[in-house]
């Protein structure tokens, strides 16, 4: 299977990634941006020092000067590529995956998103096909800058009026580690930290919040401290998962919702942008708040872009990835994490009860169904909920007045991912007895 997917180019270190191809994808992004300046950042993995080394030597190979921003979060770089006007950005990172993996997310200027329709299968080829002009005249430089000020300051600028809060932290010795401490210095906030030194190891846990055995250390914290809620981020510091006082997951959708409503009351009329899987409760939020809902399929290029074309003060993606219009129109674990001290200093009520009004409806989450032949079960249950308000934005969606549901294939694995929601349990049981019969067993 190919390194090169769909938003990132990712692999196991060293027999599908190594220093060598590092360096050629490092000269094909230089040459495919026809960049003068790129910034080069990395994460916490053994390998990445190394890797990020030979993707900048590629760049130089180029011809294109190489600004080398160190250890840092991958919502650094698009910080670095939007604030100093570089013609892109590269980090060295395979996100929320173990440590064997290692990989590259990439943009261009203003922190606009590589996707595979806008550059990653364009590089790949070039990658494959080698060198198809004399090296430049000149090699690029390289440059090392500290941005981590500029950084601190442009997060902190989104904090208002927060009031003094105990949190617990599971930063997974993932890169957020490398300033939180910082960024928590500067609020009224008690911190109670798990996992807090980065390491590329990840001894703590994989560094992924989604997955539920990842958030036991941090339940346990949250209850046992008595902590006002739990913010657990992945390991290159792009997303930050939250539980309420109790221990108790908050779903990202309903986290959109929150977010989204406290940023109308400032922004009034904005437009919000939210993935296809995401609650009726988005919707409904956002237009009660005045705010204009934008839904839009699953995956950072498809929301960044559709929040640049209606200048959307914020997207929100069930995955827990969270946008912001004034950071570049892009992720940020730290600033989703200062969106929701904003929420709950605001609400001067608990977690809990903040989120009680938005939890209205019986929802799956994703649930993914291995099956040999994906298009003949959509096409199954196209035929089968035939009476229903069918699209094909992202997948099928079916949706009737009391339930809904959306089935994407998956892009590498032969999966089914579905999500469902109705307004009673009772209707969702029901519903999902049928897809049951189409789909068999999740896994």
């Amino acid at each position: 299977m190919s390194i090169f997917k769909a938003y990132d180019i990712r692999g196991r270190v060293p027999d599908e990634l190594d220093e060598k191809r590092a360096r050629s994808i490092g000269a094909a992004f230089a040459r495919f941006l026809k960049a003068r300046t790129v910034a080069i950042g990395r994460d916490v993995r053994l390998s990445s020092p190394a890797l990020a080394s030979a993707f900048g030597e590629g760049v130089r190979d180029a011809g294109t000067d190489v600004v080398d921003i160190g250890l840092c979060t991958t919502p650094m770089t698009y910080f670095a590529a939007g604030r100093y006007g570089y013609d892109g950005a590269a980090m060295t990172t395979a996100s929320h995956n173990p440590p064997a993996y290692n990989g590259f997310k990439l943009c261009r200027e203003q922190a606009i998103p590589l996707s595979s329709e806008t550059g990653i299968r364009e590089i790949e080829r070039m990658v494959a096909a080698g060198p198809q002009a004399p090296p430049p005249p000149q090699r690029g430089a390289r440059t090392p800058r500290d941005i981590r000020s500029d950084y601190l300051q442009h997060v902190l600028s989104f904090a208002r009026s927060i009031r003094p809060l105990r949190v617990a932290i599971d930063a997974a010795n993932g890169s957020v580690g490398t300033i939180f401490a910082d960024v928590a210095a500067r609020l009224p906030i008690t911190v109670k930290p798990l996992f807090l030194e980065p390491d590329g190891r990840f001894p703590g846990h994989e560094p992924n919040p989604l997955r539920d055995e990842n958030l036991v250390a941090l339940q346990a914290l949250v209850r046992d401290s008595g902590a006002d809620l739990g913010a657990a981020f992945d390991g290159d510091g792009d997303r930050c998962l939250f539980v309420d006082e109790a221990g108790n997951r908050v779903p990202n959708d309903l986290l959109t919702a929150l977010i989204a409503r406290d940023l109308l009351s400032r922004h009034p009329g904005a437009a919000i942008v939210y993935d296809i899987r995401s609650s009726w409760v988005v919707r409904e939020e956002i237009l009660r708040a005045g705010g204009k809902p934008i839904r839009e399929r699953v995956g950072h290029a498809f929301i960044k872009k559709t929040m640049r074309d209606h200048r959307a003060v914020f997207g929100g993606e069930l995955s827990g990835h969270a946008y912001f219009r004034d950071h570049y129109y892009a992720d940020s674990g730290l600033i989703a994490f200062i969106a929701v001290l904003n929420v709950l200093s605001a609400s001067r009520q608990t977690f809990s009860k903040t989120l009680a009004p938005l939890r209205r409806y019986a929802a799956t989450g994703e649930v993914n169904f291995r099956v040999d032949d994906k298009d003949a079960i959509l096409e199954e249950i196209r035929r089968r909920f035939a009476d229903a308000r069918q699209d094909t934005l992202d997948g099928l969606t079916i949706e009737y007045e009391d339930w809904w549901f959306n089935v994407r294939p998956s892009n590498t694995e032969p999966l089914l991912r579905l999500c469902a929601e109705a307004k009673t349990p009772e209707r969702l049981a029901s519903g999902m007895d049928v897809l049951l019969g189409i789909l068999g067993k999740p896994g």
